[in-house]
């Protein structure tokens, strides 16, 4: 990584964005520079999509990750859940971008989300495909499902600890074919070393 790099790459017009907060963003980069990461581009100008994030291999990655969405400034919707929004917690999670999940909407966790991007002009929504830091041989198919029906693309976003780098790849299209779609998104992952462990 260059030394030149910045902490933070340009962000494209089309993305989300939080009310603009200096001093939020400036407490972002500041964890990140004194942690030694990067953000690294591009990042896909994308009004709409499903962000999924990996390798999550650690506690960690929400540290990095949460630093990194404050210092980019970008809105990212995260489903929670609803047990978790208690006051004065649920403030602060409603606060960071997090909604809270109904596990007995028929909806399922799927509908919800659907119906989220469905009812939104921007959005991403961010969820880690792998549901668990531990290590898991699947990875769950709802970004999948979620992006094929809510008619958006997938972004990419990983962690790369070995060069303390939390970057973003190209846009992904659902095919229809979750089999497929997964043996590829699964595959484009292969580079990048998450605290613990990559991507198999």
């Amino acid at each position: 990584m260059s030394h030149s790099e910045p902490v933070v790459p340009v962000i494209p017009s089309n993305v989300p964005r939080v009310k603009p907060n200096a001093f939020v963003r400036w407490l972002g980069r500041t964890v990140l520079r004194l942690g030694g990461w990067r953000i690294r581009g591009p990042i896909p100008d994308l009004s709409k999509a499903v962000v999924i994030a990996a390798p999550h291999t650690s506690n960690w990655d929400g540290l990095w990750g949460l630093a990194a969405k404050m210092a980019l400034g970008v809105e990212a919707r995260i489903l929670g859940k609803d047990k978790l929004f208690w006051w004065p917690l649920g403030s602060v999670l409603r606060g960071l971008g997090v909604v809270p999940l109904d596990r007995s909407s028929p909806q399922g966790t799927v509908g919800q989300a659907v119906a989220m991007i469905q009812g939104s002009d921007r959005i991403w929504f961010a969820l880690a495909p792998e549901g668990t830091r531990k290590p898991v041989k699947e990875w769950k198919t709802g970004f999948l499902r979620i992006a094929r029906t809510a008619q958006v693309p997938v972004i990419p976003a990983y962690f790369h600890y070995t060069e303390r780098v939390i970057g973003f790849g190209p846009p992904f299209h659902t095919s229809g074919d979750d089999v497929a779609d997964m043996a590829a998104i699964r595959a484009w992952y292969r580079p990048w070393q998450g605290r613990n462990r990559g991507t198999t």
